[in-house]
């Protein structure tokens, strides 16, 4: 009767393991769906029934397995010069990111951020066809990488400046979701060597990985029918949703520590 004590994590781990699985397929649909996201739903939770150290690993080869389905399915609605301008400005930005991090008040930089990324949002929802690039701007592209390589760097949120370009340029849902991925693909792949090299990449986490496989595939066939099934307008509004949900879950995460 006292042997469940001794039980390691590994194995008590898995008295939630539907858990688990439904936040699995529930991230993975978003980030099919939408091509990002999924990171707000994913970590946070697992963290809930697991140590982060394994939740933040397991949710990164979530990501690169994720991307590597979409961009072979969908290969053909990359815009592979625009993913790779966003790549490389991103390899830029994360030193600065990284400064960020270790030299700036963290509570006031994300409240700022937050504040900026719905009033942006906002804005964007009220006045849609005010701002549009009907060619790429190569300015711009880099930039946005570049500051995506800032915000992955301080705070593991690449999304919201390619979500920004993105909807200037009106991609469509399919190039959006397929360009995307094209990018966070090799961008995940780096973020997991950090990992590896850190020595989070565990028996654990692989463990956990391949039991979530099984869920995340029809996730991913779910999220690209869903993908598929929208317009461009409709797109573009629960894309500036989705930023405005994420720049308030920062000002929300920030003043909470603070107070």
């Amino acid at each position: 009767m006292f042997r469940a004590i001794f039980v390691p994590w590994e194995t008590r781990i898995h008295a939630s393991l539907l858990f688990v699985l439904a936040i699995v397929f529930l991230a993975t649909v978003i980030r099919s769906a939408f091509g990002f996201g999924e990171a707000l739903i994913a970590v946070p939770l697992l963290a809930f029934c697991m140590p982060l150290r394994v939740a933040a690993p397991l949710a990164v080869l979530l990501s690169i397995s994720i991307a590597a389905v979409v961009v072979a399915q969908d290969w053909r609605h990359i815009h592979l010069r625009s993913a790779a301008g966003l790549l490389v400005a991103t390899v830029a930005g994360i030193p600065i990111g990284l400064l960020v991090l270790t030299h700036v008040d963290q509570q006031l930089a994300k409240i700022v951020l937050g504040i900026l990324i719905v009033l942006f949002a906002a804005f964007s929802l009220a006045t849609r066809h005010v701002f549009r690039l009907e060619y790429e701007h190569r300015s711009l592209l880099l930039l946005s990488g570049f500051l995506a390589g800032v915000l992955g760097g301080a705070y593991g949120m690449n999304g919201p400046p390619l979500v920004i370009y993105g909807s200037l340029r009106r991609w469509s849902p399919q190039h959006f979701r397929a360009t995307l991925q094209a990018y966070f693909l090799p961008a995940s792949l780096l973020g997991f060597i950090g990992y590896w090299s850190a020595g989070l990449w565990t028996r654990t986490v692989t463990k956990e990985f391949l039991l979530s496989v099984p869920v995340m595939l029809p996730a991913v066939f779910l999220g690209r029918a869903i993908n598929h099934r929208f317009s461009g307008v409709t797109f573009l509004r629960y894309m500036y949703g989705g930023l405005i949900l994420i720049g308030a879950m920062l000002i929300l995460e920030a003043a909470t520590h603070h107070a």
